[in-house]
């Protein structure tokens, strides 16, 4: 089985910036699960089900009985989120393929959150929000292909919109959150292009040399090409 090779690159602002030390907190459960051997793309997966899971208790339970199953379900997604690539490069089993599936169940676990709203406010906001939610990581993994260091993080990243529909499952605000979400997440895009933007025109200076973040995607993807 191929396993998911995560997600590496620069720290952004945001409560992405805890996630070094939200991950040392889950060394202890890495190295149980790589005594077990359990698969990466296994953690991939179950995050998407406790992605869906939450969406369905926002769309099934009132606010704010809908809080503590959204809030718990959605803390697991960004546990495995975390977990799955870190076990595959502690493990040793970062892939192509792998590295594909984490993406796409990434993908596929926001808009299972933000399908959750679709019983609770306008097709046309809750359409618009999902769109927006993708576009800070399509603009990530753009400036990545172009040798760029992978972004993450806020404003409003996916840290912050587990955050955000938490705040909706405990209030009921659907249409008020589901407009930050849109909005915050637009921003986070332009963000983080014209932050990759400056960064690969000042890749192109001729004798300029590359910082170790740069250093770190290029053997990264020299890796995983020889796979």
């Amino acid at each position: 089985m191929n396993a998911s090779s995560g997600s590496s690159g620069s720290p952004g602002p945001g409560l992405y910036a805890l996630k070094p030390w939200y991950a040392r907190k889950l060394s202890g459960v890495r190295g149980t699960l790589a005594r077990r051997e359990v698969s990466p793309d296994t953690l991939t997966a179950a995050g998407v089900v406790c992605a869906a899971g939450a969406g369905a208790a926002l769309a099934w339970l009132p606010a704010p009985l809908a809080a503590p199953p959204v809030a718990l379900l959605l803390a697991a997604r960004l546990a495995f989120a975390n977990l799955d690539g870190a076990l595959a490069r502690d493990t040793g089993r970062t892939t192509r393929r792998g590295s594909l599936l984490n993406e796409l169940g990434d993908r596929a676990a926001d808009l299972a959150v933000i399908a959750g709203f679709l019983t609770l406010a306008p097709l046309w906001l809750v359409a618009t929000a999902a769109l927006a939610a993708t576009l800070p990581s399509w603009v990530s993994l753009a400036g990545a292909a172009a040798g760029a260091p992978r972004l993450n993080g806020g404003p409003v990243g996916k840290t912050e919109r587990c955050a955000l529909v938490v705040v909706a499952a405990a209030s009921g605000w659907w249409v008020p959150v589901l407009a930050v979400i849109a909005a915050g997440s637009a921003v986070t895009a332009v963000t983080r292009g014209v932050r990759l933007w400056g960064e690969l025109g000042r890749t192109q200076e001729p004798g300029r040399p590359r910082t170790p973040e740069q250093a770190e995607s290029s053997s990264t993807q020299q890796e995983l090409r020889a796979r």
